[in-house]
């Protein structure tokens, strides 16, 4: 017994020295990605903080003007309204996204001839550049000229598409429609993933305690892609906030300024010499991605 005491006094302080450079080897291999984080992220971050509290152009020597920048940003009109564009495309476009994206998974998990190739032409749209996908859509729907003008003018239609651009409901409307189609197909494969990794045993057994279509959703497959909803809404959530391309192609932020998103009002104030400002806007872009997005997985993180 005293020859297994010792032998276990030797053998544990091993153990520890392995266990600790072990976990000193995994701490060091960690190194890099920490690097590029706060290369590419940290570091840009408080430029930031630091360039927008600046009355700069880009070129010459900035001036140190405190919040001034963010309170020109509030009492600026243009800026109002383009943060109420900017929500109302963003809202519209998360919601529809989820909705219809679910829908289509829904309909392509269930086996039927061709499923592979429906699944393809859904999804192909999403991996072409958005602002290529704008401007075909343009030549669709450009007012007097446009393919889908000319084809509602020869069925005798009385809706005039023409003239989609002259208001803003309408205008929105196009462009959440569009945004919407391109993106479906990506929020449907993550919504895919997520059917599939139920197990068939749950909806089998609910199927034989007697539960409705409807129970049988609500029951066991919402509550099971609770992981693939929270993925879709805060990347949905993102990509509405920070449009950029769609809207560019297809209104270049008109009539006026009435369509024109924060990124595109970022970027003309930048081009226009005011590169201190657009960065302040920037920072408040952020924090308005930023609050929804951890709201929304708040909530789901609840559920889960």
């Amino acid at each position: 017994m005293q020859g297994k005491d010792y032998l276990k006094n030797i053998v544990a302080p091993v153990k520890l020295r392995r266990n600790g450079r072990k976990r000193d080897l995994t701490e060091f291999m960690s190194l890099p990605a920490l690097l590029l984080f706060c290369t590419f992220f940290v570091y840009p971050l408080l430029k930031g903080v630091q360039m927008s509290l600046t009355d700069w152009d880009g070129m010459g020597e900035a001036t140190f003007v405190g919040l001034a920048n963010f309170t020109r940003f509030f009492q600026d009109s243009r800026a109002m309204g383009d943060i109420r564009t900017t929500l109302i495309f963003a809202a519209g476009s998360a919601i529809l996204l989820n909705l219809i994206g679910l829908l289509y998974a829904l309909l392509m998990e269930k086996p039927f001839h061709g499923r592979s190739l429906t699944r393809v032409i859904i999804y192909l749209p999403a991996i072409i550049s958005p602002l290529i996908m704008g401007y075909i859509w343009y030549f669709l729907l450009q007012p007097g000229r446009g393919f889908l003008y000319h084809a509602m003018e020869q069925l005798g239609t009385s809706f005039q598409l023409g003239s989609w651009m002259s208001n803003y409901p309408t205008t929105m409307m196009v462009l959440i429609f569009v945004n919407v189609w391109q993106y479906a197909g990506m929020t449907m494969i993550i919504y895919l993933a997520g059917l599939q990794n139920i197990p068939t045993e749950l909806r089998e057994a609910a199927m034989i305690d007697g539960a409705a279509p409807w129970q049988r959703f609500t029951g066991v497959t919402l509550p099971l892609l609770l992981p693939a909803i929270r993925i879709n809404v805060v990347t949905n959530i993102i990509g509405s906030l920070s449009v950029f391309d769609v809207i560019m192609s297809l209104t270049e932020g008109g009539p006026g300024y009435a369509t024109e998103s924060l990124s595109i009002y970022i970027m003309r104030m930048c081009y226009g010499s005011r590169t201190g400002y657009s960065t302040a806007v920037a920072m408040i872009l952020f924090f308005i991605i930023l609050i929804p997005v951890l709201i929304s997985m708040r909530l789901t993180r609840e559920k889960d």
